[in-house]
This record gives C-alpha cells, sequence and structure tokens, in this order.
C-alpha cells in the first residue's frame, strides 16, 4: 500500500458506513477513486447527467442547491453527495456551488454498485441518508408554507372593534353583519376585552342576561393578545396554552389590527393541535381522556414536519401535560364535588420549563392554604392520588423519585413549602442542590392563583443567601461535558455495547443549571430557560454574548435529543451516536460542549471563587 492511499484509507475508515464495515471496504474504496480539486471554475463539470458518481468531501465547503437554486444542504469534510442518482437511476437535478475550493473523492457507479453488493451495511446507510434528504425537503416545504409565516399573513384581517359601553345586542348584530366570531373590545384603540359567540351563549343566553346590558359586562378582560409580526407558530403555542380560539392581533404601538382564530391556523396546517387540546378540556371521562392522550406521539411526529424549531415542540407537549392535568382535576371534583378550599395544582422540572419530551416524567406537587383542616387534607389527598394515577395511564410516566402530589411530602401548606426551601437555602447540602434544581422550575397550572402569587413573592425573599448561591455553582461543575483531549468525545457505553452521548445530563441539564443559578441570582423567576436567558439581557450577570451562546447551545442540543427520540434510535434515553451525525454537526456539537464547559468554568469563579 503506498503512503498516499494509506493516507486517504485512514481517513475513509473514520467515515460512516466505512467505519462499522470491514477493512476491505475502505480499502477498496481508497483505490478505486479518483481525488479532484473542486473549485469555481471546475464545478460545472460534476454532477451532469451523464457523470453519476458518489463523491466524498475530504476538505472544502459546497453547497447542494436543488432545481430551484434553493440550498438543500451544506457540504463539507466527511460529507457525501451524488448517491441519490446512483440509487434511483434519476437524471440528476442538483446543482453544486462551490463556497471554498477543496479536495473531493469520486467513486465511479460501477464501484459504487460492487458496494453495494459486497455490503448490505453499505447499502443501507445510503438508502437512509436518500431518504432523510427526501423528508428534509419535504419538511423545508412544509415550513415555507405556514409556519415561518408572520401572524399578519393568515389572520382575519381589518379589526372588528365595538366600545365597551355598546350592548350586547349591538355586538350580536356586528358579528353577524361582518360574518365574524368575535368583536374586539376597544377604547382609543386601547384593547379592553373580546367577546366572542360562544360568550353570548354561555354568558348571555344561558343566563339570560338583558341584551341591552353593555358589552364590559361580559366580556373576556385584558385577553392574551399577539403582534402581527410574530410567529404564526408563536401564535399557535399562545393559543395552546391558554386553550383560547380568538387571538388579537396588535401592531408595534399596541393597536388592535384584526383577530386571528383557530380556524385561520386550522388552514395553514394538517396536524391539528388546537383541536386536541379543545377535545382534551371537553372530555367527559377518563377512558376519553387515555384515547386522546394516544394520539400525542402521532400528534408530535406530524407536527415536527411542520416546524424549523424542534426545540418548540417541548413547548407543545407541556401545554399537552397541562391540558390533561387540568381536566384530570375537573373529573376528580365531579366525583367527590368541588375542591373544600382554595389550593394550587403546581408543576416542576421539565414541566414547568416547558421542555417536556417523550421520555419526560411527572413533576408536581399541591400547594395548600396554612389553615387547612385534617378532613380538606384527605380530599386533596385523593385528588393527588387520582390526578397522578390517570396521568401515568395517558402516558406520562409517573416519577422515580416520587415527586408527585400523590405523595403526602409534595402536598403542603405555603408555610410548609417555604419551611422546606428555606432548609435547603441554608443548608445546601449535595442531596439539597438536587431538591433545588428540581423545586426551583416551578410553574401554576390549576386552582388559585392568587396562592401561587402569595407562595412566590415569599419565596422571592428568602433566596439572598451567597452560600447557597456558591454551593450551586459548585455542584454544577460536578458533572462534566463528554469532551477528552484535543476535543476529542468521550463516549459511554451500555449493556448492548452501543456507544454514545448523553445529550441531556451531558449538556442540556448543565445548561438548564447554569441559567438556573444566574436567574435565582438576578431575580427572575420564570421557569423556561430561553424565557430566563431573555430576561437575563436586562441584568448584569451574563454577557449578551455568554447569553446568545448559551441560547444557541441549548437550542442545538435540544434539537438533537428531539430528532433522536422521534426517530426511535435504538440507544438510551435523550443519547445519540455521534457517528451518525455529519461533520458539520459534528463540529457543531464539539462547538456547543466546549462553550457550555467555559460557561460552568465562569461560574464557579463568580460564585465559587473558582475553588470546586
Amino acid at each position: 500500500m503506498t503512503p498516499e492511499i494509506a493516507e486517504v484509507k485512514q481517513f475513509v475508515v473514520k467515515q460512516m458506513p466505512f467505519s462499522q464495515l470491514p477493512d476491505a471496504a475502505s480499502y477498496f474504496f481508497a483505490t478505486h477513486l479518483e481525488v479532484i480539486y473542486l473549485t469555481q471554475h471546475n464545478q460545472h463539470q460534476w454532477l451532469r447527467d451523464t457523470q453519476l458518481n458518489l463523491y466524498l468531501v475530504r476538505s472544502g465547503s459546497f453547497d447542494l442547491l436543488c432545481a430551484r437554486g434553493e440550498i438543500v444542504m451544506r457540504l463539507a469534510e466527511g460529507d457525501y453527495f451524488g448517491y441519490p442518482s446512483l440509487l434511483t437511476g434519476e437524471a440528476i437535478k442538483s446543482q453544486l456551488r462551490v463556497t471554498a475550493p477543496g479536495l473531493v473523492y469520486v467513486l465511479k457507479a460501477a464501484d459504487f454498485d460492487f458496494l453495494r453488493a459486497e455490503y448490505k451495511q453499505f447499502e443501507q446507510y445510503f438508502v437512509k441518508a436518500h431518504t432523510n434528504r427526501l423528508l428534509s425537503v419535504h419538511y423545508k416545504q412544509i415550513r415555507d408554507s405556514w409556519s415561518e409565516k408572520k401572524v399578519s399573513e393568515v389572520m382575519h384581517k381589518g379589526a372588528v372593534t365595538l366600545p365597551p359601553c355598546a350592548s350586547i345586542y349591538e355586538a350580536a348584530k356586528t358579528m353577524s353583519e361582518h360574518s365574524v366570531s368575535s368583536v374586539i373590545v376597544s377604547d382609543n384603540n386601547k384593547l379592553l376585552g373580546v367577546v366572542t359567540d360562544k360568550d353570548l351563549r354561555n354568558r348571555v343566553l344561558a343566563k339570560a342576561i338583558d341584551p341591552a346590558k353593555p358589552l364590559s359586562c361580559i366580556m373576556t378582560k385584558s385577553p392574551k393578545y399577539i403582534f402581527e409580526h410574530n410567529r404564526v407558530f408563536s401564535a399557535l403555542h399562545l393559543m395552546l396554552k391558554h386553550n383560547i380560539h380568538h387571538l388579537p392581533v396588535l401592531n408595534e404601538h399596541l393597536v388592535p389590527l384584526g383577530m386571528l382564530t383557530s380556524t385561520d391556523l386550522l388552514r395553514q396546517q394538517k396536524s391539528d393541535p388546537v383541536q386536541l387540546i379543545a377535545k382534551i378540556h371537553k372530555a367527559q371521562s377518563v377512558a376519553q381522556l387515555k384515547l386522546l392522550a394516544s394520539q400525542v406521539p402521532l400528534l408530535l411526529k406530524s407536527f415536527a414536519n411542520n416546524i424549523d424549531d424542534m426545540s418548540l415542540l417541548g413547548k407543545l407537549l407541556s401545554s399537552l401535560s397541562d391540558a390533561l392535568t387540568s381536566r384530570l382535576i375537573v373529573l376528580y371534583q365531579q366525583r367527590h364535588g368541588p375542591a373544600p378550599c382554595k389550593f394550587s395544582w403546581i408543576c416542576f422540572g421539565s414541566q414547568a420549563r416547558e421542555e417536556q419530551t417523550l421520555h419526560s416524567d411527572q413533576d408536581n406537587g399541591l400547594l395548600l392554604f396554612d389553615e387547612i383542616t385534617d378532613e380538606q387534607k384527605r380530599y386533596f389527598a385523593g385528588m393527588g392520588e387520582f390526578v397522578c394515577a390517570h396521568l401515568a395511564q395517558c402516558g406520562i410516566r409517573t416519577c422515580p423519585g416520587n415527586i408527585m402530589a400523590s405523595n403526602e411530602a409534595c402536598r403542603g401548606t405555603i408555610s410548609q413549602w417555604l419551611t422546606r426551601f428555606e432548609t435547603w437555602l441554608h443548608a445546601p447540602t449535595p442531596k439539597a442542590m438536587l431538591n433545588c434544581k428540581i423545586y426551583f422550575d416551578m410553574r401554576f397550572i390549576d386552582g388559585a392563583d392568587s396562592l401561587y402569587s402569595e407562595f412566590a413573592t415569599k419565596l422571592t425573599k428568602l433566596v439572598k443567601n451567597d452560600l447557597f448561591f456558591a454551593a450551586m455553582a459548585s455542584d454544577i461543575n460536578t458533572n462534566s461535558v463528554p469532551l477528552g483531549l484535543f476535543q476529542q468525545f468521550k463516549l459511554e457505553k451500555d449493556q448492548q455495547q452501543h456507544k454514545f452521548l448523553d445529550l441531556k445530563r451531558r449538556g442540556v441539564v448543565i445548561i438548564n443549571d447554569i441559567v438556573r443559578l444566574y436567574a435565582l441570582k438576578a431575580r427572575i423567576y420564570k421557569a423556561n430557560t430561553q424565557e430566563r436567558l431573555e430576561a437575563l439581557l436586562d441584568s448584569q450577570q451574563l454577557s449578551k454574548k455568554d447569553i446568545y451562546d448559551l441560547k444557541d447551545c441549548w437550542r442545538f442540543l435540544t434539537q438533537l435529543r428531539l430528532k433522536t427520540q422521534l426517530e426511535s434510535e435504538p440507544l438510551p434515553e435523550n443519547c445519540i451516536n455521534p457517528e451518525c451525525l455529519t461533520s458539520l454537526e459534528k463540529h457543531q456539537l464539539k462547538e456547543a460542549f466546549h462553550l457550555i464547559k467555559q460557561a460552568q468554568q465562569a461560574c464557579a469563579f463568580k460564585f465559587a471563587r473558582g475553588s470546586l
């Protein structure tokens, strides 16, 4: 073997699928290829209809363009192109554009066919790659059709407004004349409320209200709204989260421009999360809820095709979990009578952060008022057991650590919860730090929001202990990113000897922990990681560059994590085989881990004075 062939083979054997094939396969490839230096001047002679080859990029950077001239993918070291036509026999439709000249290895069609026939795994790799390419183009076409549109493009244009003093009769007449299902109540171009046809049925006809009375008597005050330049998906998430079907659209001066309805959104997409949420809130039995919940995995896979940022699936999943929880609370009260006193159902962890995945489990609890009696406690013990058991039957697994409202320790009064937090804050043991990482990601789900607000206000006053912040920083640095010497991945193995990287434990969790610490220090009590980072822009805790780096790293890792789950790879939960990534994705993953490591070190220096 000549030194040149040995050097080529050394490169080839590191690339998929050759890294999983016998040594003879990479030797055959290395001895049958042609090496070209691809530039802007000679690029047009490649990918011609009469010239079918497999191309492997050794160096340089190239854009693969579809027939319309749009970028299908960016090619870099270790990426292949040319194989779709080799597999299908169809004419080459793509074009190549050189962004940085470089070396490319070229394998003729006959030699490609020999490797396909000789090694089944070789053929399977390129068949799968071709399928993923087709899906990628398909998803992009779907995304272009609706999810990236602005709200102004799909809304019901022209705000139909009435003043709050207008009568209910005038509202019904106006809605009929304009063929709309709602009116915006405003005064001097300021949004005050919304009245829908459902309000006319439930708040007027059903209660025999005099139609001569003013709209202010029946309108939904201070409704949720969205801005005209927001994305359609942002509107969809808002409507899912709050179970609303009419969303006023405002301009940057807060002037109403029109109304966005769930019907407007349904016209834009095939998947139907809005309708599923609505059905969940109307379910009359646990059996109906279980049937609706069984549709969630399919809905997620369908919905993933329609969005550019897959991390948004976490918000959708959390919205569905919220809806299931709220409906189960209603069903429990229908069986056992209304709640005997005020309560707040709260969630923790990934549901609170609105970052759930297909493998997330339950983390929830009950907040009760201080004067609660033993009999009332028994009522809420039953509620906790009922809701948690049936959430599990709906596919949301029980918590291995028993952090659920079915556990007496997770049902407490305001005073009991505050005492627990105060103990953790002033005695920051490793177990206390673990509890803080779970329970400080908290969000109200159902019940009395006034009770939750009272608790959150009192909790804010407790978080001011520098020893606690130092302990949290030290605890964050006990975890490490999976990078070794020379920026190489440090892989783990399972019992089946699968090699993998744990994207959750070694990446996403570390970012969540870092962001939580800075948010608590800045007295930011949002739960969502991206919202915490956005709020930190107004503080002096982190530089803008560090904030944007953490946002990008979190989104990238979450995208990879969800993509792997949806593809059902045979790996442990939240894990990925880096050999299945493109060279660009590998580079991005290493860069993300490197930035996380830097953020860890900066966190230790700031809060723990560098001592670990």
